[in-house]
């Protein structure tokens, strides 16, 4: 597996589907037999910022651009931007 990734992408994307079916994380942590948080930070990471980001975990991380940054901080600072909103808007994986 890629990098830090204790799990591979198709348990990441089992969640995501199971999640969209209406499971809440305790079940979907019994169904894949996984750890409730890691389930609750998956399903952070994919209603933040998509799928594409959910299925990206694992591999090298992404250096963002102080601009991007600022960008992204000005737009929850100064704009009352939710952060996952800003997350989404500005290609922001982790909080």
């Amino acid at each position: 597996m890629a990098g830090n990734a204790l799990y591979d992408v198709g348990l990441r994307l089992r969640a995501a589907e199971l999640h969209d079916m209406g499971r809440g994380r305790a079940s979907i942590a019994a169904l894949l037999g996984i750890p409730e948080e890691t389930v609750r930070k998956w399903l952070d990471i994919y209603r933040s910022a998509g799928i594409e980001v959910l299925a990206m975990m694992g591999k090298k991380h992404a250096a963002y651009s102080f601009e991007t940054k600022l960008a992204a901080v000005r737009a929850v600072v100064d704009e009352g931007m939710a952060k996952p909103e800003a997350m989404a808007k500005f290609g922001i994986a982790s909080p």
